[in-house]
C-alpha cells in the first residue's frame, strides 16, 4: 500500500487549494476565542450593596444604613447586609445621628430585603446584575461557568466520536451551527435557569468547533504546513477572536447586545461549505477511495498541476477500512502502551487547561480595568504561540511539554512574592476528543479553584503550579513524535509505542529510514 503522503505529494505542500483551505479553517476558530471568554464579563460581578427604598431618612442615616466591613485589610461596604430599615428609620425620625448618639455595631442587621444596588461604573448590566446572582446566590456565578463548561466537555467527548464516524466537515459545521443559534437565543433568556441550559447547549459546540477545525486540517496538510497550521495558524485564530472579546465588550457594556454581536458574524461561514473539502486521509479509512481521489483532483485544478491516472492503489481504501473496521475509543486502553500514553495525555490536558482557563477567568479580578487585563491576557498569547511553534520545529516533543509546564508553574509558585498527534487516522478526531474531554474536566472545576482564595489568598496558584511540575514529570514518558510521520492503522501506532527512547531505556534502539525522511 503506497503511503498516503506520498500519494499526494504531487500537489505540492503551499499551493492555492492548500492556502485557501488554510486560512478558512483558521476564520473558523476565531469564535471560539471569544466564545470560549465571554464570561468573564458576563458573569463578573460588581461592586453591589443593599437596596434602600426611598423612605424618609436623613442624610447622615442614608450613608450609614449599609455596614462597613474590613476585607482584604480595606474598608468596604456590606454587600449583603444592611441595618434593619424600621429601626433606622425610627432613629431617624427621633433625630439621632448615627456614630454619635448611637453605637452602629450594637443595631440589628437583616438581609438584603430590597434588592440590591449594583455599581455602574464598568457594566451597565452581567447576568449577576440581572439575576441577583450574589449574597445567597453567590454560588451560581461559579456554577454557570462550570455548566458552560460541562457542555463542553460533552461536546469535545460526542464530537470526536461523531466525527469519526461521520466525517470532519459535517460536524465542524454542525458545531459552528449549534454555538451561533445557543449564543443568540441566550439573549432572550428570562431567568438564570434558562440562561444556564442554553449555555449547556452552546458549550456542546464551543470548543468541538475548534477540535474539528484542528483535526481535518492536520489531516489535509502535509509536511511543514501541518506543523505551521496546527501549532500556529489555529492559534492564532483562537488569540485574535480572544482579542476580540475585550475590544467588543469595551463598547458594549450590556450582556445581551454582547452576546448578540457576538453570536451574528458567524453566519459567514455557512457558504464555506462549499470551499472546505472532507478530510481524504478520513474517507481513505472509510473505504470510499472515489470521493477522495475527487478532492485531490480538485485541489490539483487548483494548484494547476497535473494528477496522475490512479492517485490511491486500489487496495488502499479496502486495507485502511479494514484496519479501522471496530475501531472504538476502548482501543486507547486496550493496549498497556497505547493506554498509558492515552492517561498521561489526558493528565496533561487536564493540568493545562485548569491552569490556563483558571488564569484567564481570573482576569476580571485583578486590580485592574478588567477590560485591558483581558485584552492583555489574550495578547500574551501571540509570542507564545509563537514560541510554541519554534519549539516544535527545532525541538523534541516532550522536551517542549515538559518546558513549558516548567516554564508555566515557576510563576504560580513566586506570584505570592509579587505585591498585588499521537494517534491513527480512525482514530484521530476520538483521541483529541478525549485529551480535549480530559481538558474540560479541568475547565469545570477552574471557577471552584478561583474560589479556594477564600480561604488561602495564594492556594489557586500553588495547586496549579503543583498541577504543572506533576504534569512535566508524567510528560517525560510519552513516546516521542519529533521527526516522525502520522500513524495511519492501529498496527502503526502499537509499533511506535514500541519504540523506545535511547534516553529512557539506555539502549540505542534503531530507528527506520522511512522515518526520518518526514519533517515531520
Amino acid at each position: 500500500m503506497a503511503d498516503y503522503i506520498d500519494s499526494i505529494a504531487f500537489l505540492g505542500q503551499w499551493g492555492r487549494f492548500q492556502q485557501v483551505v488554510f486560512f478558512l479553517l483558521c476564520a473558523t476558530i476565531v469564535p471560539n476565542g471569544f466564545g470560549a471568554f465571554t464570561l468573564v464579563f458576563l458573569a463578573d460581578t460588581p461592586s453591589h450593596h443593599c437596596a434602600v427604598p426611598d423612605v424618609n431618612l436623613t442624610e447622615d442615616w442614608h450613608k450609614s444604613i449599609i455596614p462597613i466591613k474590613v476585607v482584604n485589610g480595606e474598608q468596604e461596604l456590606s454587600r449583603c447586609s444592611r441595618y434593619r430599615l424600621d429601626v433606622v428609620r425610627n432613629l431617624s425620625a427621633q433625630g439621632l445621628v448615627p456614630s454619635r448618639d448611637i453605637n452602629l455595631t450594637d443595631l440589628e442587621q437583616e438581609g438584603c430585603l430590597d434588592g440590591w444596588s449594583y455599581s455602574k461604573d464598568i457594566y451597565q448590566s452581567t447576568i449577576v446584575t440581572e439575576f441577583d446572582l450574589v449574597c445567597s446566590d453567590r454560588w451560581k456565578e461559579p456554577f454557570t461557568t462550570t455548566v458552560f463548561f460541562v457542555g463542553v466537555l460533552f461536546g469535545c467527548f460526542f464530537s470526536g466520536l461523531l466525527a469519526d464516524r461521520f466525517g470532519r466537515k459535517p460536524i465542524l459545521f454542525a458545531t459552528i451551527a449549534v454555538q451561533m443559534a445557543f449564543t443568540f437565543a441566550q439573549v432572550f433568556s428570562v431567568s438564570w435557569t434558562m440562561f444556564t441550559i442554553l449555555l449547556f447547549i452552546n458549550g456542546l459546540g464551543q470548543m468541538s468547533n475548534f477540535v474539528s477545525a484542528l483535526v481535518l486540517g492536520t489531516e489535509l496538510f502535509i509536511g511543514n504546513v501541518r506543523v505551521i497550521y496546527a501549532s500556529l495558524g489555529t492559534s492564532l485564530a483562537f488569540a485574535i477572536g480572544y482579542m476580540m472579546l475585550p475590544l467588543t465588550a469595551y463598547f458594549l457594556r450590556d450582556w445581551k447586545s454582547l452576546l448578540l454581536v457576538l453570536s451574528v458574524p458567524c453566519l459567514v461561514f455557512f457558504p464555506l461549505w462549499w470551499l472546505v473539502p472532507e478530510s481524504p486521509r478520513w474517507l481513505l479509512s472509510q473505504g470510499r477511495v472515489g470521493e477522495a481521489e475527487a478532492i485531490v483532483r480538485k485541489a490539483a485544478k487548483w494548484n494547476k498541476v497535473q494528477a496522475p491516472m490512479d492517485i490511491f492503489q486500489a487496495d488502499m481504501g479496502n486495507e485502511r477500512k479494514t484496519n479501522s473496521k471496530g475501531v472504538s475509543v476502548l482501543d486507547l486502553l486496550r493496549k498497556s502502551d497505547i493506554r498509558t500514553t492515552t492517561c498521561i495525555l489526558c493528565f496533561v490536558s487536564f493540568t493545562m487547561t485548569v491552569g490556563y482557563y483558571g488564569l484567564s477567568f481570573n482576569t476580571a479580578r485583578l486590580h485592574t480595568d478588567p477590560y485591558i487585563s483581558c485584552f492583555i491576557s489574550a495578547t500574551v498569547e501571540i509570542p507564545a504561540y509563537i514560541s510554541s511553534w519554534l519549539a516544535l520545529q527545532y525541538l523534541p516533543r516532550r522536551v517542549s511539554v515538559i518546558g513549558t509546564l516548567l516554564l508555566g508553574a515557576v510563576p504560580l509558585f513566586v506570584i505570592q512574592a509579587v505585591p498585588q498527534k499521537l494517534y491513527p487516522t480512525p482514530l484521530r478526531n476520538t483521541a483529541t476528543g478525549i485529551m480535549s474531554t480530559a481538558a474540560r474536566f479541568g475547565c469545570c472545576i477552574t471557577p471552584f479553584f478561583l474560589n479556594m482564595s477564600v480561604y488561602v489568598k495564594y492556594l489557586p496558584y500553588i495547586t496549579l503550579g503543583t498541577l504543572a511540575v506533576a504534569s512535566a514529570f508524567a510528560a517525560y514518558f510519552l513516546p516521542e513524535s519529533f521527526g516522525r510521520p502520522l500513524p495511519e492503522t492501529m498496527q502503526q501506532m502499537h509499533k511506535r509505542e514500541r519504540i523506545k527512547c535511547a534516553c529512557i531505556t539506555g539502549k540505542e534502539t534503531p530507528i527506520p529510514v522511512s522515518l526520518l525522511d518526514s519533517p515531520l
